[in-house]
């Protein structure tokens, strides 16, 4: 009895292998891009939104009266158990108040001036994230995607022992696949230590997240900031009695007192207008890749203590470094640039990977025009249909359903791609769409 398969039942199982592994070097490939567009973030948002009032620094009294109005608008809604005070900073100088049902701006004296409207940052932000996806499945993707390509990074370089050689050797013109993949790898070289530092820390935050959600369930009743505590510093005791709103001004006079090093960043009202309620105010440290430090305070503003981020533990400073090491949000501008040039770099590496593996299937006669013709609406399809969500936003407003747009988009192009198999038919008109969508993107930037 023979129990091999048939020539047939082969062919189709490697056709699958095939078109998992396209799958997921397509998701690698989209969390790259997305990633290098949302180092800018914070520059989105004043993109997304010029008219919002903005100040180089707020005073403690105008953030009490704020706080104070936005409390008072919540009036007969569920109380929030969090209350976010963004105070403004060089490279997003505005002041924004969230609750658990809304966000809003406020002007320099403290008046509300209007609803934050930040949807497509906020989307291209959930899309590197999360896909899109709820926080535990899409971190759980996400993280195991980051490594996958640590072990890519890694494993690159041990299967080619010249690599490094020959960082310099670049055959581009040559043909048969050799100047493809001298870009690839020589690419891939000149940016391995980001890449493995991106590859790290992304699948660190995707699986410390996972863990933790994992600890919450089993032994903390699902209460996923106990599990943060020891880290990032206690929730407290909660008392639902009602109670005045808490004396922000107070704290962060204190902080101005005996703490002018820190750039404060950050105000936490955790259960406010109760007598539970504490303040924590985030103050970043210069020169440190912490993504800051907290203070608590009672809620009458009293100081009682740092959570340690700046001189706990070393698993706490590690922690703590993790997001701005991941982000470049540290230095300024000049590692914001040079953050956008490695992640679209290691985009591209991301895109020639698979074109490398397509070509030498070709090659050897395995001609599968579909894959390709899927490959190419993944590499050019998907910035497209972030630049369309971007035009959406504009024309439809911060209500548009940004996410929707952005996957049915790609699954109608993929559906194309299914049909569309003449080779470099689609990618040719996808790249003149993306060329013309991207001159609109930069006419409705210039206009406002």
């Amino acid at each position: 009895m023979n129990l091999a398969p048939e020539n047939a039942t082969v062919k189709q199982a490697l056709s699958a292998h095939a078109a998992i592994g396209l799958v997921a070097g397509a998701l690698l490939y989209l969390v790259s891009l997305s990633g290098a567009v949302a180092v800018f973030y914070q520059e989105w948002q004043r993109v997304e939104q010029p008219n919002a009032p903005e100040m180089s620094t707020i005073s403690p009294d105008a953030v009490q009266r704020a706080v104070e109005a936005v409390m008072a608008s919540e009036k007969g809604k569920p109380p929030t158990t969090h209350l976010y005070v963004h105070l403004p900073v060089a490279p997003l100088p505005r002041a924004t108040i969230t609750t658990d049902t809304q966000a809003v701006h406020v002007d320099a004296s403290g008046r509300i001036a209007g609803a934050e409207q930040i949807a497509w940052s906020d989307f291209l932000v959930a899309l590197h994230y999360t896909l899109n996806l709820p926080a535990i499945w899409g971190l759980t993707i996400v993280g195991g995607l980051g490594v996958m390509m640590l072990a890519l990074s890694l494993s690159g370089v041990v299967a080619h022992p010249r690599i490094f050689r020959d960082a310099f050797r670049l055959r581009a013109r040559d043909k048969g696949g050799i100047g493809l993949a001298d870009w690839h790898n020589r690419l891939s070289v000149w940016t391995l230590p980001f890449t493995v530092a991106i590859a790290f820390t992304g699948a660190l935050i995707g699986v410390a997240y996972v863990t933790a959600f994992g600890v919450a369930t089993t032994s903390y009743g699902g209460d996923l900031e106990a599990v943060y505590a020891p880290i990032f510093g206690e929730e407290g005791k909660p008392d639902k009695t009602a109670a005045p709103a808490p004396d922000v001004a107070a704290a962060l006079g204190y902080m101005r007192q005996h703490y002018p090093q820190a750039e404060l960043t950050y105000v936490t009202l955790h259960d406010p207008g109760t007598a539970g309620q504490h303040i924590q105010v985030l103050g970043e440290h210069q020169r440190r890749l912490i993504f800051g430090e907290y203070y608590t305070f009672d809620g009458a503003g009293k100081f009682h203590g740092v959570a340690g981020l700046a001189d706990g533990s070393l698993g706490q400073q590690a922690a703590a470094s993790n997001y701005r090491l991941h982000f470049g949000n540290f230095g300024g501008l000049p590692v914001k640039l040079a953050y956008l040039v490695f992640g679209l770099i290691l985009t591209a590496i991301c895109a020639t990977g698979t074109y490398i593996w397509l070509g030498k299937r070709e090659r050897r006669g395995v001609e599968q025009p579909r894959l390709r013709s899927l490959w190419d609406a993944v590499v050019w399809g998907s910035p497209l249909m972030l630049a369309v969500t971007f035009i959406a936003r504009k024309l439809l407003g911060n209500d548009a359903p940004l996410a929707e747009i952005f996957w049915i988009g790609m699954a109608a192009l993929l559906a194309s791609a299914w049909i569309v198999t003449t080779r470099d038919t689609l990618a040719k008109w996808l790249q003149r769409a993306l060329v013309a969508s991207l001159v609109l993107v930069l006419a409705m930037i210039w206009r406002g």
